[in-house]
C-alpha cells in the first residue's frame, strides 16, 4: 500500500496544541459522513473547554472531505466565535473552499418571511371571490335546468324512450326504501309538535285547538317541508355519489362513446322517479306525523280518537291539503336535477366525489327552502 493510500483510509482525527498562545487543531484524515459521529462529539469537548483567544482550524490534513465534514467545520468554527475565540481557517485546498463556502450560504439563508395578513384585505377578497363562484354555479346550474326541461319534455312525448327498468329501480330506492326513516322522523316529529302546542295553549284552556295547530303546520309546510329535506340528504347525495363513481371509473365517457346520451339514461329516469315518490312519500309522512299528534293528545291531553277527528275536519280544508302537495313535485325535480348536475361535475377522484356529495346536499337543501319561501310568499299573494 502507497503513503497516500495510507493516508487516505487513516481515521479522522483532530490534533489540538497550543503555540504561542495560539490554539491550533489540526484536522487530519477523512472528514465524511461515517466519521461524522466520533468527529462530532470531540468537537463538541473542545467548544466547551472554553477555548479563548485565537484558534486556528488546519485543514491542510484532511484527506477527504463531503458536506458532512464541512458542515462540522463551518459549526465548529461558528461555536467558537460564539465563544469569543477568533477563528481563522488555513490549509484549505480549491475543493473544499468551495464545499465550505457552500454550507455557510445555506446557513446564512433566512427563513421565508411570510408576508403580513389583512384581515380586511382577506375578507373582501374571499367575499368577492365567493360571489364569483355563487354567480358561475348559478349559471351553469340554470343552463343545466334549462337543458334538463327540454329533454324531460321530448322523453314524455315520446314515452317508448323512458327507461322502465331504471325507472323502477330508482323508485323502489327513493320512496320504498326511504318510507322507514321519513316515517319515524315524521312520527316524532307530530309528537313534538303536538307536545309543544299543548303546553302553550293549556294556559289559555284552549287545549283542543292543538288539532288545529298540528294539521295546518303540518299538511302546509312540515310534512312536504321534512320530507324533501330527508331525500335531499338520502336520495340526492346518493344520486350525486353514483354518477360520480361513474364518471371516475369512465362509464360516462364509455357511454358517449357508444352513442349513449347520459342525460337520457342516467339523469331522466332518477327525476322521474323521484317527481313521483316525493308526493308520496309527502303524504305518507304527514298522515304519519298526524297519527303521532293524535297519540299524544290521547295520552296528554285525553282527547279521544273521534274528538281529533271531528276537530281535524272542522279545521282542515282540502285547499291546504293540496297547497302542501303541490310543493313536492317542484321539490323533487330541485333535489334530482341538483344531484345529477353534481355528481356530472365529479373529475376524476373519491376527493371530488366526496366534496360534490357534500356540496349536492347543502345546494338540495338551499334550494327546498328557497322554494318553500316563495310558495309560502305566492300563497300570501293570491290569499290561499
Amino acid at each position: 500500500m502507497t503513503t497516500a493510500a495510507a493516508a487516505a483510509d487513516a481515521e479522522a482525527r483532530i490534533d489540538s496544541r497550543v503555540e504561542r498562545g495560539v490554539t491550533r487543531l489540526r484536522l487530519e484524515g477523512p472528514w465524511v459522513t461515517r466519521a461524522a459521529a466520533p468527529l462530532d462529539r470531540e468537537l463538541s469537548e473542545l467548544v466547551q473547554s472554553s477555548v479563548k483567544g485565537e484558534v486556528v482550524l488546519d485543514l491542510s490534513g484532511v484527506t477527504r472531505l463531503d458536506t458532512v465534514g464541512a458542515w462540522l467545520v463551518h459549526r465548529t468554527q461558528e461555536d467558537l466565535a460564539a465563544a469569543g475565540a477568533t477563528v481563522r481557517v488555513e490549509g484549505v485546498s480549491d475543493d473544499q473552499k468551495g464545499l465550505l463556502e457552500a454550507v455557510s450560504r445555506v446557513e446564512r439563508d433566512e427563513p421565508i418571511k411570510r408576508p403580513d395578513r389583512n384581515i380586511l384585505y382577506e375578507l373582501a377578497f374571499r367575499t368577492g371571490k365567493a360571489t364569483y363562484h355563487f354567480r358561475d354555479e348559478s349559471l351553469a346550474l340554470l343552463s343545466f335546468l334549462g337543458m334538463l326541461v327540454v329533454k324531460s319534455i321530448n322523453t314524455l312525448l315520446h314515452p317508448s324512450r323512458i327507461r322502465i327498468t331504471a325507472l323502477a329501480h330508482n323508485i323502489e330506492a327513493t320512496g320504498l326504501n326511504a318510507m322507514p326513516i321519513v316515517g319515524l322522523l315524521s312520527f316524532l316529529i307530530g309528537v313534538v309538535l303536538a307536545y309543544q302546542g299543548a303546553d302553550q295553549l293549556s294556559r289559555f284552556g284552549a287545549q283542543i285547538f292543538v288539532v288545529n295547530l298540528l294539521g295546518v303546520s303540518v299538511l302546509r309546510e312540515l310534512g312536504g317541508l321534512i320530507t324533501a329535506i330527508i331525500v335531499a340528504g338520502r336520495s340526492g347525495s346518493a344520486f350525486t355519489a353514483q354518477i360520480g363513481t361513474m364518471q371516475v371509473n369512465q362509464e360516462v365517457d364509455a357511454m358517449e362513446t357508444l352513442g349513449l346520451d347520459p342525460i337520457e339514461v342516467l339523469v331522466i329516469p332518477r327525476v322521474f322517479a323521484l317527481a313521483i315518490t316525493l308526493p308520496l312519500l309527502t303524504f305518507y309522512a304527514s298522515m304519519m306525523a298526524i297519527f303521532g299528534g293524535a297519540l299524544m293528545s290521547y295520552f296528554v291531553l285525553d282527547i279521544s280518537g273521534p274528538q281529533f277527528l271531528q276537530q281535524f275536519k272542522a279545521a282542515i280544508s282540502v285547499g291546504t291539503f293540496w297547497v302542501g302537495m303541490v310543493k313536492a313535485p317542484v321539490f323533487a325535480f330541485a333535489i334530482a336535477m341538483v344531484g345529477c348536475y353534481e355528481g356530472l361535475k365529479v373529475s376524476g377522484s373519491a376527493e371530488s366525489v366526496g366534496r360534490l356529495t357534500t356540496q349536492s346536499v347543502v345546494v338540495s337543501i338551499f334550494l327546498v327552502i328557497v322554494l318553500d319561501a316563495l310558495f309560502s310568499i305566492l300563497f300570501a299573494t293570491l290569499g290561499v
